[in-house]
């Protein structure tokens, strides 16, 4: 076993111990919580500990491990969940002052799988304003905790720095245009968005439903593969969610990626992208090349192009999302949030349309390519995390272009999974990333892939000095 600190230790390296009875669930859940209590007043990750709540289900399950019934490696394991996931009896925010009385009385499909594996909620962990690009100005911003001023990565950035910083095992994130990505782009971590419709949105608040994904965030791609199988499947409260069976996420974990076909477009991948990080991710392909891939040659349409469509969609279908509560109480969003719904509400049903036909052009553009292919490769963002200050993420003029979201939205107006993976620091001590992008319901592959990468480098083991 590594010498990794315990709350630096990955899920699968704390299984083993928690099924071998060498540590103790609450002994664990103890060390996180403490460690909340010592960092998060400076990170602010979390909006709600749930303290009490999480020692009692470390209770349980080391009364049920004492006693033989071991439910799997997320059991005893301390996880932290998007404040968009329902939790009973638990305030569930979205990060929007409208939303601060929300309780619900009944928890999210996601939830509700995470404890049926044994999971133990630490709590709630911040995130934007609606899950989108910035923060009602009533709410923390999380603090990346390899560098206080940079960007943490949008909507899910409670879920990377906590994960990121040693402060939950594993997180819950969604990824609407890219922010289970972003953030685990940003804080050096692993992020799969999963296949549209792999993971139940029931109980999830809602920001654009048609492009909405929820998935795991973790310190590595074996981990990520333990929290999708537990969270993925079939729900009869979601229509949207896919009936086919939930394969072994982690099937070919350790397998050669021999014959593997991985379509690399240089042109896409590196034009307006930055320098270290253009060298991190052809490293990386050439690396892959050595274990045995296949590298083809791939031609991308103007995807920059394309990723224009994405703000006339998304803020479209947040207007439907927020009804109950927009335009009624307009003046109870922050600035950023409130122009983003106000953008939204001027969407005409013609604008609507093009918007989508542009999203079908680029899905039927994407769906051609992977007729060559097993998996596309690609940075998950063009920079490593840019400055930030508290002025522009709470207010409205926090933008990026369209170009910014070409690693990210493409792959959520189609729905197929990808997987994000620490390939690299710049010369500033900031963690760089590379994709890995599948076909419909390729989880496993993808995770064979990245646990074959992430095997031969080293990226994965740096956690930041905190």
């Amino acid at each position: 076993m590594s010498n990794t600190p315990l709350h630096f230790k990955t899920i699968i390296e704390i299984a083993k111990l928690i099924e071998s009875k060498k540590l103790s669930p609450v002994e664990l859940t103890s060390v996180m919580l403490e460690r909340i209590k010592q960092h998060d007043v400076k990170l602010k990750s979390y909006v709600t500990v749930m303290s009490e709540q999480a020692m009692t289900a470390a209770q349980k399950a080391e009364k049920e491990i004492t006693a033989g019934e071991y439910r799997g490696p997320l059991h005893g394991i301390p996880i932290g969940v998007k404040d968009l996931c329902f939790t009973k009896g638990v305030r569930t925010m979205g990060g929007a002052k409208v939303l601060r009385n929300h309780i619900p009385d009944y928890d999210c499909t996601v939830v509700e799988r995470l404890k049926s594996a044994g999971a133990v909620l630490l709590g709630k962990l911040n995130l934007t304003e609606g899950a989108m690009g910035g923060y009602n100005p009533e709410f923390d911003i999380p603090v990346n905790p390899w560098n206080a001023d940079r960007w943490t990565g949008s909507s899910s950035s409670g879920s990377g720095v906590a994960t990121a910083a040693g402060l939950c095992s594993g997180s819950i994130g969604s990824d609407t245009g890219g922010s289970i990505r972003f953030p685990s782009a940003a804080c050096g971590i692993v992020g799969i968005k999963p296949t549209y419709g792999r993971v139940s949105r029931y109980g999830v608040l809602a920001l654009a439903e048609s492009m909405d994904h929820v998935g795991p965030m973790t310190r590595c791609v074996t981990d990520a593969g333990i929290m999708l199988e537990a969270i993925a499947g079939y729900d009869t409260n979601d229509p949207t969610s896919l009936p086919n069976p939930v394969p072994a996420m982690l099937g070919g974990i350790g397998k050669s990626i021999k014959g593997v076909r991985i379509g690399f477009d240089e042109n896409y991948a590196t034009k307006d992208v930055d320098t270290e990080l253009c060298e991190a991710v052809c490293t990386g392909v050439k690396l892959l090349q050595e274990l045995g891939a296949t590298i083809a040659e791939v031609i991308l349409p103007d995807m920059d192009e394309y990723a224009l469509a994405w703000p006339t969609i998304c803020s479209a279908e947040a207007v439907a999302a927020h009804a109950a509560t927009y335009p009624s109480k307009r003046d109870d969003y922050g600035p950023w949030f409130q122009g983003w719904l106000d953008m939204g509400a001027k969407v005409t049903g013609a604008e609507y349309a093009e918007a989508n036909k542009l999203r079908s052009e680029c899905t039927g553009h994407l769906t051609r390519i992977f007729q060559d292919i097993d998996v596309l490769v690609c940075p998950s963002m063009s920079a490593p995390p840019h400055q930030v200050t508290p002025e522009l993420l709470y207010g409205p003029k926090e933008t990026r272009p369209a170009r910014f979201q070409r690693f990210t939205a493409p792959f959520d107006f189609n729905g197929v999974p990808t997987l994000s993976v620490p390939c690299g620091m710049n010369s500033e001590g900031l963690p760089l990333s590379i994709q890995f992008v599948g076909k419909h319901l390729s989880e496993p592959l993808l995770c064979q892939v990245g646990h074959a990468y992430e095997s031969a480098t080293e990226w994965h083991k740096l956690y930041p000095d905190i």
